[in-house]
């Protein structure tokens, strides 16, 4: 089955936009149909990218980045460094094409969760894809244990009754603590410290 976290994508490629509204500020960003929530920011995402921790000089890792919000949003929050990651290639042309659009100083990685990820991160964001199921999002949290620095904080929304509480019990088991950071309208933001 074809979805957003497929790597080969079917059906016509369509370009869109978007015009955003994250704190304060206006994000226009170039969007291609196949990549996860296309033609409109979903409301997890919207969560994460108004709460998350993000401290100045920070590289930060934007893992199943879609077309990129969440590493721009945290770029303007004064990250020193965003890679943003994707499996979907549709996801790391959009990507690419907003991160130059903000001058974003960082990669955009074509890769299967932490495949082609190299270093270690202050931070891990993510909206996991669901729909990809649980055990991708399973191992994106046993991953993110290794690519965090002592001290750093993997930071992922999901609701909470559609497979958020199997990811916060995860979260439990790799690192020991979790604490939800926000909710609204069914998701929680999940925060972790990696110690």
């Amino acid at each position: 089955m074809v979805h957003y976290y497929s790597e080969e994508q079917e059906g016509e490629k369509r370009e869109g936009k978007l015009l955003v509204w994250i704190k304060g500020r206006y994000y226009e960003l170039y969007t291609l149909s196949g990549i996860f929530s296309w033609r409109k920011l979903d409301k997890g995402t919207k969560l994460l990218a108004e709460n998350m921790i993000i401290k100045k000089g920070w590289r930060v890792l934007d893992m199943g980045c879609g077309y990129g919000i969440l590493g721009i949003v945290a770029w303007d929050r004064g990250a020193k460094e965003v890679v943003f990651v994707d499996r979907n290639p549709r996801a790391v042309e959009a990507a690419s094409v907003n991160k130059d659009k903000y001058g974003v100083k960082g990669d955009v990685i074509q890769s299967n969760l932490y495949e082609n990820v190299k270093g270690k991160f202050n931070t891990i964001i993510s909206n996991p894809p669901i729909t990809a199921g649980m055990e991708t999002c399973l191992k994106l949290i046993e991953g993110a244990k290794k690519h965090l620095k002592k001290g750093g904080l993997l930071q992922i929304v999901a609701r909470h009754k559609k497979g958020g509480k199997r990811l916060m019990e995860k979260i439990m088991e790799v690192f020991g603590n979790c604490e939800v950071l926000a909710k609204r309208g069914g998701y929680w933001l999940y925060l972790s410290k990696n110690f």
